[in-house]
C-alpha cells in the first residue's frame, strides 16, 4: 500500500481499534505479556514528576495507569475515536477531558496546552514505526521542547536489529535494504544478475512469516501502513544530538528461539522468554523485538 499520505492511513488503520486496543495489547490474552508497561510507569515515578505528556497516547493506554497518582496527565492522539476512547477512560478516573485533545506528533503546535504548559515528563510509545524517517528528529525535538530542564522523555520503538534473530522476512528486508543496499563497486555486475542474487538469498528466510497483521472493516492494518523498526544505535544518537543526557536504550519482549519456533515449545518459548526480560541485557539489540530509550533534557 502506498505511504503517500501516511497519517491519513494511520489514521483510518486506528480508526476501527479504540474500543479493543488496550485488550489486544495489554490484556490477558495479548500475544506478550506488556511488560514494557510496568518499565515506563517505574521511569516516570522514578522522575519524581508532577505533570506527564503522553504524544500518541491511544486510548490511553499509559495515562490510566498514572490515573489517581496526583500526576497531572495530559495527551493526544492523532485518531479521534481514540481521543474519545481517552476521554472517557480518563473521566471515569476524574482526569478533564479537555486534557486530551487530537494532534500529530509532527507538529509541535500539537504538544502545547492552554498557557503553553512545559511538563515534567513526555512519553511516546507506539508511536515513531509510523513516522516517516525524516520525521523522527522532527518528534525528537518537539519532545524535548515541552519538557522543563532535567525533565524525562521516553519513546518506544520496534527493534530493527532483531531481524538477524528472526530469520523470516523481516531479515530479508534488513539484509537487502540496510546492509547491502545498492552497489557501489564499478565491477558491480548487471541489475538481472543482482536480483538473481537476492533471489538466493530470499530462499534463506522464511517469507511467509510473521504474517501480514490486516486491518477491520475494509481499514488498512498495521502491515498495510507505514511501520518502520528503528536501530536503536541509532535512535539513542539522535537523543544525544537532540540534546539529552543520561540517554538509557532499554529492551523488552526477548525471544528466547528465533519466533518460527514458537509453535514447536509454546508453553516453554513463553515462560523462557519471560525470563530473559532484561532491559539492560546486549542481547536485546538482537533477542528483544522492541525498546525503549530515555532521556532528560540538559
Amino acid at each position: 500500500m502506498s505511504t503517500a499520505d501516511p497519517e491519513a492511513q494511520v489514521k483510518a488503520c486506528y480508526s476501527t481499534w479504540a474500543d479493543t486496543y488496550h485488550a489486544d495489547y495489554f490484556g490477558p490474552q495479548a500475544a506478550y505479556p506488556p511488560v514494557h508497561r510496568d518499565l515506563v510507569v517505574r521511569l516516570v515515578r522514578e522522575s519524581g514528576a508532577r505533570s506527564l505528556l503522553d504524544a500518541g497516547c491511544g486510548p490511553a493506554t499509559f495515562l490510566r495507569e498514572f490515573a489517581g497518582s496526583g500526576i497531572d496527565l495530559y495527551g493526544f492522539d492523532l485518531t479521534p475515536e481514540m481521543v474519545a476512547e481517552a476521554r472517557r477512560v480518563l473521566g471515569e478516573q476524574g482526569v478533564d477531558p479537555s486534557n486530551i485533545w487530537q494532534g500529530s506528533v509532527t507538529n509541535p503546535e500539537s504538544y502545547r496546552t492552554a498557557g503553553d504548559k512545559t511538563f515534567d515528563a513526555a512519553i511516546c510509545l507506539g508511536v515513531l514505526p509510523h513516522v516517516p524517517e525524516d520525521a523522527d528528529s522532527v518528534v525528537i525535538a518537539n519532545l524535548r521542547e515541552r519538557v522543563r530542564p532535567g525533565g524525562l522523555v521516553v519513546v518506544e520503538a520496534r527493534n530493527q536489529l532483531f531481524a538477524l534473530f528472526t530469520l523470516n522476512r523481516y531479515s530479508y528486508d534488513l539484509f537487502a535494504k540496510d546492509l547491502i543496499g545498492e552497489p557501489k563497486s564499478e565491477k558491480a555486475p548487471n541489475a538481472e544478475a543482482l536480483q538473481d542474487a537476492l533471489a538466493e538469498l530470499r530462499r534463506h528466510f522464511r517469507m511467509d512469516l510473521p504474517p501480514i497483521r490486516k486491518g477491520k472493516e475494509g481499514e488498512p492494518g498495521y502491515d498495510e501502513v507505514l511501520s518502520r523498526a528503528h536501530n536503536p544505535l541509532i535512535l539513542s544518537r539522535a537523543f544525544t544530538s537532540a540534546g539529552f543526557t543520561n540517554v538509557r536504550t532499554l529492551f523488552y519482549h526477548f525471544h528466547c528461539f528465533p519466533p518460527m519456533l514458537q509453535s514447536r515449545f509454546p508453553e516453554f518459548f513463553r515462560e523462557e522468554s519471560l525470563a530473559r526480560e532484561e532491559p539492560d541485557d546486549w542481547r536485546g539489540y538482537f533477542m528483544a523485538s522492541a525498546f525503549l530509550v530515555a532521556g532528560e533534557r540538559a
